[in-house]
């Protein structure tokens, strides 16, 4: 009797990244295209995938583009700055979310098979989740509402994340992993770079309200795109012997879970790839919510 063989998901990659989703999606499906307006994060998605996304402002996409795709499924990741702790809490109103929007109308008109988006906490219960919520009802999709936060999947970074889950077909949460986090001494470089530790005279300024954790400790906090530049809320430094430093770039690919063999470009800048970081997947946590289609 002849196997019947499964359709692979035909997917759109949209705020690609550095490209967290397509790490996430594996063999489940095949990315059909990738849009992201950033030369920086376009140059690491084509080196650790071969090849390169589209450079386009998702606010103007035409239609026609989307069409041509022919793609089943959408994940996206939109920016986070008009949810986030941090942020200015405008929502729909920010110019950041203008691409979003206009997906918006984009799905409205041809909506794919599924859906997963990834954002921050304050993404739940914002206008543009009611915005989301109201066009899968129109519809018929199915959707979840999920939470998960790397520290149960073994990896020791605070990063907690809401994603909405839709499909055509019904839908059953899974259950979250409860796996210890690991030491962060397991995601160190082993030859660290002196360049990253910090001058007494910003430690005098901002050390009081660092965030300073040790190599034992299964802890660190959550990396935002300014780690580097910012000193306090964007992240843990690493107090050693010798003195605090920042984690790298290598290490803080490790702790969202990117492959070992994860490169960025030789000409990126130090700062460059702290941002590429700070607006990445953590890739676990995104697997486990694909696991939801």
């Amino acid at each position: 009797m002849r196997k019947l063989r499964l359709r692979v998901m035909r997917v759109l990659e949209l705020f690609s990244g550095l490209g967290g989703w397509r790490f996430a999606l594996g063999d489940r499906g095949l990315v059909a295209a990738a849009y992201d307006v950033s030369d920086p994060a376009n140059a690491t998605y084509a080196l650790n995938h071969g090849d390169r996304p589209r450079t386009r402002e998702l606010a103007t996409l035409p239609p026609k583009d989307l069409a041509a795709v022919d793609a089943d499924t959408w994940l996206l990741s939109p920016p986070c700055q008009p949810f986030c702790r941090m942020g200015n809490h405008r929502g729909l109103e920010d110019r950041r979310s203008r691409a979003f929007r206009h997906l918006m109308d984009l799905f409205d008109a041809a909506p794919p098979e599924r859906l997963v988006l990834e954002n921050v906490g304050g993404f739940r219960g914002s206008d543009a989740h009611a915005l989301l919520a109201e066009r899968l009802r129109a519809h018929g999709f199915h959707a979840l509402d999920l939470e998960a936060c790397p520290t149960g999947f073994g990896l020791p970074n605070l990063r907690p994340r809401v994603f909405v889950v839709a499909s055509r077909k019904p839908l059953a949460v899974r259950p979250l992993p409860a796996v210890p986090p690991r030491p962060l001494a397991d995601f160190l470089d082993e030859e660290e770079d002196p360049a990253l530790y910090l001058a007494p005279d910003v430690l005098a300024r901002h050390g009081e309200g660092m965030d300073l954790v040790t190599a034992a400790d299964r802890r660190s906090a959550c990396f935002i795109g300014g780690y580097g530049q910012c000193f306090v809320g964007s992240g843990s430094f690493l107090r050693t012997a010798k003195g605090v430093r920042r984690f790298s770039p290598s290490e803080a690919a490790r702790l969202l879970g990117l492959p070992a063999g994860f490169r960025f470009p030789d000409s990126l800048s130090l700062e460059a790839r702290y941002r590429l970081l700070g607006n990445g997947l953590s890739i676990p946590v995104a697997t486990w919510a694909l696991d939801h289609l």
